[in-house]
């Protein structure tokens, strides 16, 4: 069977990160992208890629079966408007948008098009996670009391960056908001903010370096999102479960071996996105939980002062 066939909207920090992520898949095959930067696309020389610096120029182009967003967040509804109007699947970086309207509108642009969105909250393609999540489900934990998400970055990235990204509820948050939400089949009900007045940079408006959010849930248990730019072992994700039965801690992405952990599983979402295109059932996050993990994002964002 021929492989899926995407194009590829932004080659940098994360463009990069999936393009070797889906080096080694069967199934699926980047074969062309858009940057508008002349250095990031010299750098895909060789790369076998046809490589556009328009993003209406790769889609004129045709040949794709899909398309990956992997811009910056504050484009996403723009380029997820100008994808739907191409008819093109979209697998979209998440959080699709940098506010809960902003993921709404894209969920609603989507849907009126017709065409699949698939939002890449990457987690829910974790072996381990995958597993917990069935455990939790099937009762083996009991009732939850507590369940923590902690993701801490090795460094800080580029204040650019930082100043395009929603802050950190934002940028890092909503992964862990969606992964709490995944986990429990509970909803975000409740937060409470600790914000450190610490740095060890100048500070960026709007972004902190670090964050701890305790949520209050739909079921009536606590959840602990906490989220950090700097942790000198290197990019850490791990979560805590404790309920009535048991506990379980997974560290599903850990120094030295973190980047195989994420490659494996964005090439599995990759792969599954492609498989619900063609037909198979859908195992990923939609507009709905876009719009779910953003609005806890803007709660936490409101309680910050």
């Amino acid at each position: 069977m021929a492989a899926f066939r995407l194009g590829l909207i932004g080659a940098g920090r994360m463009g990069q990160t999936h393009l070797r992520a889906l080096s080694d898949s069967d199934g699926v095959r980047i074969v062309a992208a858009a940057e508008p930067l002349p250095l990031t696309r010299d750098a895909l020389t060789g790369s076998g890629l046809t490589v556009h610096a328009k993003v209406d120029a790769m889609l004129d182009a045709g040949g794709l079966d899909g398309v990956l967003i992997a811009a910056p967040s504050d484009r996403h509804v723009d380029l997820v408007r100008r994808i739907a109007e191409a008819g093109l699947p979209i697998l979209c970086e998440k959080p699709c948008g940098t506010t809960a309207s902003e993921a709404r509108e894209a969920a609603r642009i989507a849907l009126n098009a017709g065409v699949p969105l698939q939002i890449a909250y990457w987690r829910r393609f974790v072996p381990a996670l995958r597993e917990l999540r069935r455990r939790i489900a099937g009762g083996v934990l009991g009732g939850l009391y507590f369940v923590t998400c902690y993701q801490w970055d090795a460094s800080v990235p580029a204040a650019s960056f930082r100043a395009h990204s929603g802050g950190i509820l934002v940028d890092m948050g909503v992964h862990e908001f969606d992964q709490l939400r995944w986990l429990t089949g509970q909803e975000i009900t409740g937060v409470h903010v600790s914000v450190p007045a610490v740095s060890a940079e100048p500070p960026v408006a709007g972004d902190s370096e670090s964050a701890q959010v305790l949520c209050t849930m739909s079921g009536g248990s606590s959840g602990l999102v906490s989220l950090g730019r700097r942790f000198p072992q290197g990019d850490a994700c791990w979560t805590q479960v404790f309920g009535t039965k048991g506990s379980e801690e997974c560290r599903f992405l850990w120094p030295p071996d973190g980047d195989a952990a994420f490659h494996q599983a964005l090439r599995l979402q990759a792969e599954s996105f492609a498989g619900w295109v063609n037909g198979a059932s859908n195992e990923a996050a939609g507009g709905e939980d876009a719009v779910a993990a953003l609005a806890a994002a803007e709660l936490a964002s409101g309680t910050v002062r």
